[in-house]
């Protein structure tokens, strides 16, 4: 099962829900699917989902998913990674009024350069072959094993220091 969390801020992530249902029309999607959409106007075709859920819910949904797709919310990313989840890191961007600026770059970014997430591009391009490398057992993903609680705060921090 693929479980897809955007949060619950007051901006749509349209351009998201969209592609997904792309790529289950492309049959490049196959699995089930629940999706949470927050604010977004789009309603998936393919695909089950909610405006929200409670954190009860949330949990849950991460627990039966095998893979999930985050937006580039360090928390949301860090519940999968600590239940050994695979995750898929998509950026909501200003430009498009899904967020108040681009930091979710930088978020993604941390957890992709060291390995513990696939960060589809900024315009959703390659979210289909994001999937396919999981789906064929080539994503080269690390797991996470979260040791010191401050880790995260450091390698985001470390990321944004030396490359930006």
């Amino acid at each position: 099962m693929i479980f897809v969390t955007v949060g619950s801020r007051n901006y749509p992530f349209d351009r998201l829900f969209i592609k997904l249902d792309e790529l289950y029309e492309k049959k490049i999607l196959t699995d089930k699917m629940f999706a949470q959409i927050g604010t977004s106007k789009y309603q998936p075709k393919y695909y089950e989902y909610k405006d929200f859920i409670s954190q009860d819910e949330f949990l849950e949904k991460i627990n039966e998913a095998d893979i999930v797709v985050s937006h580039g919310a360090s928390g949301s990313i860090m519940k999968a990674l600590n239940a050994g989840k695979k995750v898929i890191a998509v950026t909501r961007l200003e430009k498009y009024g899904e967020h108040i600026n681009d930091h979710q770059i930088q978020n993604n970014e941390a957890f992709s350069s060291n390995g513990y997430v696939l960060m589809a591009d900024t315009e959703l391009s390659d979210l289909g072959e994001c999937f396919a490398k999981i789906y064929n057992g080539s994503d080269g993903l690390r797991k996470w094993e979260n040791t010191d609680p401050n880790r995260i705060i450091n390698m985001i921090d470390d990321f944004i220091c030396n490359n930006w």
